[in-house]
């Protein structure tokens, strides 16, 4: 990628951080713990790639106010949480995520259960205290709730890992079909909410959000396909883990079915198919382009 775009990454990332920082609650009275917590699960770290997304699409669609900012943490958190239930001893069982210790290695199982549950609760809290503000569209606060909801539940996210976990219990059993629902909801259902809601709260229509969500929807694919390639293929030292993981726990990925080359084919395909629907619309936001090819053309 592009030193100048990866520095401009950099600093969208660190203003994106600033503000999900502020939004987070303050560590006193008796359920102080539970503060704390939430605070150490956020502050771990991460690209911020999802609320970078969202205040992107939303500049894209020349949207004004601090109505993003509501929503932008609101995502990370939900975002976090799902990382704090993922490492729980009953899903992942991971101790160490970037290097320090996980929520529930910190603090201990039933408060990682419990950071998770309150990261998401808080998130919605955060998302309907836009309402307040005098210069939002309630409608539109309104509909980027009913998004963020959706895209986070049961036929979002949450419906994803259902599918995940049930398939890792007996892999004979996974397909290419369920590999492609597993990726769209798990991982892709997020990216279509942070780039769907920067454009409702931009006051874009109906049809240039489907725009949007069909963007995001092949970029969640080829994010995700792309992460499988760099499991066989990634340098252990930038993606900061050890790769081949998934060949040692015997787990079915896209690769597993179309191969190396073919991997690679679709993720072109899909950006390219992305970039392309984003130049149907008739707004400029190059930075945007060039952060869509990065998350597939990553290196870690």
């Amino acid at each position: 990628m592009d030193v100048d775009v990866k520095k401009q990454l950099l600093e969208r990332a660190s203003i994106a951080e600033e503000i999900i920082y502020r939004f987070l609650p303050e560590a006193s009275g008796m359920q102080k713990t539970i503060f704390d917590a939430m605070n150490y699960s956020v502050h771990a770290g991460g690209k911020r790639l999802r609320p970078v997304l969202m205040n992107e699409t939303f500049k894209l669609f020349k949207g004004e106010g601090q109505v993003i900012e509501y929503f932008m943490a609101a995502i990370e958190m939900i975002h976090t949480y799902s990382l704090v239930h993922d490492d729980l001893p009953a899903m992942d069982n991971d101790l160490l995520r970037r290097g320090k210790p996980t929520t529930h290695a910190a603090y201990g199982e039933a408060m990682g259960v419990l950071a998770g549950d309150a990261l998401l609760n808080y998130a919605f809290e955060t998302a309907l205290n836009a309402f307040d503000l005098d210069d939002a569209n309630p409608y539109d606060v309104k509909t980027a709730l009913q998004i963020l909801a959706k895209k986070a539940g049961v036929y979002g996210m949450i419906g994803g890992q259902v599918v995940d976990v049930e398939s890792e219990k007996n892999q004979l059993d996974i397909t290419e079909e369920k590999i492609d629902f597993i990726y769209e909801l798990k991982t892709g259902a997020l990216i279509e909410a942070s780039m769907e809601i920067g454009a409702v709260l931009a006051g874009a229509s109906e049809p240039q959000i489907k725009i949007v969500e069909n963007v995001a929807s092949r970029i969640g694919m080829a994010f995700q396909i792309q992460d499988d390639i760099l499991d066989i293929e990634g340098d252990e030292a930038l993606l900061g883990k050890p790769i081949g993981s998934d060949e040692r726990n015997a787990k079915a990925t896209y690769v597993t079915f179309a191969g190396i080359e073919k991997s690679k084919e679709e993720v072109k395909r899909l950006t390219d198919e992305a970039i392309e629907m984003l130049n149907e619309l008739p707004y400029e936001n190059a930075f945007l382009k060039e952060l869509l090819a990065y998350l597939v053309y990553r290196d870690n």
